[in-house]
């Protein structure tokens, strides 16, 4: 023998779910067929972001899942987290936006970065739902190149004064919306590049302004909104962390975003792939369903692979972080791949579909339309690409 039948067994993998994975996949599916199902459609064509289904996620324990009990969470593994994520983008873009990030977004910054007294203050609301938080990053300027920002903080006496807008800002405009982080530029390092820093900004505070953003292609049922700052004073209790740490700060939070925006690229992939499996038996042309017709069922045969491949990756990255081994790369891969998958799955769907894929009574249609913000949502794929080139040594 060459190995070791130690060795063989310390290099098994078990692909196996646990039974509390088993039954959180199972309860939050059978959730999402029953609640989110029925109104997906119209909250989508409506544009309606929806306290009634977002009160609900809380109620089951879809907030704070990865947060320990003391802040009210549900001290699960990361990997509980995402199947949720997953199954949820599996019915509809929109909610599963309004879960990953007011987890990955929202809770994760306070409660990996934040004092006790701030994480007493406000974990306990956004980990029952009852409340949700924004995360303030992305700037006009300041997309891909976060060097571009332009929002400043400056301390004055015992107080930060905050100017400056942000865009595309995610569960930060609702009745619900709690408050926002924000990243701000409060100085040069030595190295000349900006020094940036996060601040908890609550919403009601004197100069601060959200404002919903409509007419959008994709999670019209998600809010997103615009911030925008105006001499805005916060105490030094609202700053996360220390002085400075906020690039370190946004680094650590994309990398846990990128598994959630993989789960919405992956569940996202499985939802539209049934839908077509579905369609293809049922529809019947030139006398037999098209499912029998090879350019058909290699379609569905390329979708149901490429979705294999997408959760046992993405899987495998969240067991590395649940093991607390370095994940940062298979993270990136995921986000990567899954949302890319997700596109050329959805292709797949509406055309098999044909012309009834073009249409909103199917439910492709919108899954058409949610895929491509996972290409450029917690960084572009061309980003992704930068990563992942930099981590094999490139």
């Amino acid at each position: 023998m060459i190995f070791s039948e130690t060795f063989e067994k310390e290099i098994m993998l078990n692909f196996d779910l646990t039974k509390e994975q088993e039954m959180i996949r199972k309860e939050v599916r059978r959730f999402a067929a029953k609640e989110i199902a029925p109104v997906a459609g119209d909250l989508d064509e409506s544009e309606e972001f929806s306290v009634e289904l977002t009160t609900k996620m809380g109620e089951i324990g879809l907030f704070g899942m990865f947060v320990s009990e003391e802040y009210e969470g549900q001290d699960m593994d990361y990997l509980s987290y995402i199947i949720a994520v997953e199954e949820i983008a599996r019915v509809d873009g929109s909610q599963a936006a309004t879960i990953a990030a007011g987890n990955s977004l929202g809770i994760g910054p306070i409660y990996y970065f934040g004092t006790k007294e701030q994480k007493k203050k406000y974990l306990p609301k956004l980990c029952t739902g009852e409340a949700l938080w924004g995360f303030g990053l992305t700037e006009p300027t300041a997309g891909s190149d976060a060097g571009g920002s332009k929002t400043t903080a400056v301390l004055d006496g015992d107080e930060w004064v905050i100017n400056g807008s942000k865009i595309f800002i995610t569960n930060a405009a609702c009745e619900m919306t709690m408050g926002v982080t924000v990243q701000a530029i409060t100085g040069t390092r030595p190295s000349g590049k900006p020094e940036y820093t996060c601040f908890l900004v609550e919403q009601g505070t004197r100069g601060f302004k959200a404002v919903p953003m409509h007419k959008k292609m994709m999670w019209r049922a998600s809010n997103t909104a615009e911030l925008y700052f105006d001499d805005v004073r916060i105490s030094k209790d609202s700053l996360l962390g220390e002085v400075g740490d906020g690039f370190h700060q946004m680094l650590k939070t994309l990398d846990n975003g990128r598994l959630s925006i993989g789960a919405m690229g992956l569940g996202g992939a499985q939802g539209a792939y049934e839908a077509a499996l579905k369609y293809a038996k049922d529809r019947i042309q030139f006398g037999q369903p098209i499912c029998k017709f090879q350019a058909v069922a290699f379609k569905l045969a390329d979708c149901a692979v490429e979705i294999e491949c997408a959760r046992n990756l993405l899987y495998k990255a969240c067991c590395l972080k649940d093991q607390n081994r370095a994940f940062e790369k298979e993270a990136a891969m995921s986000k990567l791949y899954c949302s890319e998958m997700m596109g050329r799955v959805v292709n797949h769907a509406v055309q098999i579909h044909g012309g009834y894929g073009l249409m909103k009574e199917y439910d492709v249609e919108r899954f058409y339309r949610d895929q491509k913000l996972l290409d450029i949502g917690e960084g572009t794929s061309e980003i992704q690409r930068i990563v992942i080139s930099r981590y094999i040594g490139c």
